[in-house]
């Protein structure tokens, strides 16, 4: 099996299915998450090629971005079909796709090292100086208003208000699911690169109240 010839051919997919994605879920994106997932990999004795792999497709079967989950599903599915011979590696790939969204704060724990490894690059792409200007991006798409003092952040707990991203504000998205991620990470490293961008993120939010507030104090 030519590893290196599978990664470039999905590569090759991923920017096909995302290139054109102005949400922050791009093709750059992916390549984020999977080249996070490979450093994190290499500290922790992980699978490299499955974690290059799912980490690259992840958000091709994304129901934010399919007529739903299972449809994303199918296509990654058949994809990995025309790639690897291996069922195993065609299961594990999908059960960590399956598996790893935030899905308001809820869902399976990861059953397998390399999908923590994966979860965790996926996790930290949404935090830190990147996470900030993914979550603005996200929102300017779907209509969402960056702030309003008069509405207070939601109970991200709940997979329906989670999913509805006509209500809420940019910055309140901070409190129900960014704030959140640092307390989640699976592996150590994951953990050490997630102190730094969360303490960026609360330094954002300081500027972002005292600049907000300006003219009232």
């Amino acid at each position: 099996m030519d590893t290196s010839r599978i990664i470039t051919r999905t590569e090759e997919f991923v920017k096909e299915q995302l290139g054109k994605d102005t949400t922050g879920h791009d093709w750059w994106h992916s390549d984020r998450v999977r080249t996070t997932a490979c450093a994190i990999a290499e500290m922790e004795n992980a699978d490299s090629f499955v974690c290059s792999l799912a980490a690259l497709l992840h958000d091709v079967a994304d129901e934010k971005l399919n007529e739903s989950k299972e449809a994303g599903l199918e296509k990654v599915h058949t994809w990995l079909t025309t790639c690897l011979e291996n069922q195993e590696q065609i299961n594990h790939i999908m059960n960590i796709i399956e598996t790893m969204s935030f899905s308001g704060g809820g869902g399976e724990p990861m059953a397998t090292l390399e999908g923590q490894v994966v979860q965790d690059a996926d996790r930290l792409d949404a935090i830190g100086a990147i996470g900030i200007a993914r979550v603005f991006v996200f929102s300017g798409a779907k209509g969402r208003p960056i702030y309003d003092p008069q509405v207070a952040p939601r109970d991200e707990s709940l997979k329906e208000e989670y999913r509805d991203y006509t209500k809420g504000t940019a910055v309140n998205h901070f409190y129900e699911k960014l704030l959140k991620l640092k307390y989640t990470m699976n592996t150590a490293y994951g953990r050490k690169i997630a102190e730094e961008r969360h303490d960026f993120m609360l330094s954002f939010l300081d500027q972002f109240y005292k600049e907000w507030n300006q003219g009232t104090e």
